[in-house]
């Protein structure tokens, strides 16, 4: 059996900031393990692979309530509602991506404006100054 951590081992093991075990602990995404009489807090090896879990969630775009969502379905498995949280931000992304193609369209316009060099002034610090 795998011996437990301080919070000092478990965040070089997890490869976070013990500041970032300290605040997924005050949101709620782990616990907090009791003290021993004067001795330090001991965190179980799985506390690891939780971290681990938070941070794909986190890498994939998942907000930590989000997060928290599919850790309680970890515990009470139901791929439906996992389905849901991950097809919602599966729009959230497509969405960003479509408005980061619009921006990318205008600056793009606005770049080859303003290499034609045809205009006395600045398109690109005209269209910043113009209002909607």
């Amino acid at each position: 059996m795998s011996e437990t951590l301080t919070i000092g081992g478990l965040a070089k093991q997890s490869g976070v900031h013990v500041e970032t075990i300290r605040y997924y602990q005050k949101r709620g995404l782990l616990s907090v393990p009791k003290r021993p009489a004067g001795g330090f807090r001991r965190y179980e090896p799985g506390t690891a692979a939780r971290i681990a879990f938070i941070k794909r969630a986190q890498e994939l775009g998942f907000s930590l309530d989000e997060v928290i969502e599919l850790l309680k379905l970890e515990v009470t498995p139901g791929c439906r509602d996992a389905r849901d949280i991950a097809s919602k931000k599966l729009a959230l992304v497509e969405t960003r991506i479509d408005d980061l193609q619009r921006v990318a369209r205008t600056l793009s316009a606005l770049i080859a404006a303003c290499n034609s060099g045809t205009k006395r002034q600045c398109p690109i610090i005209d269209a910043l100054r113009r209002t909607r």
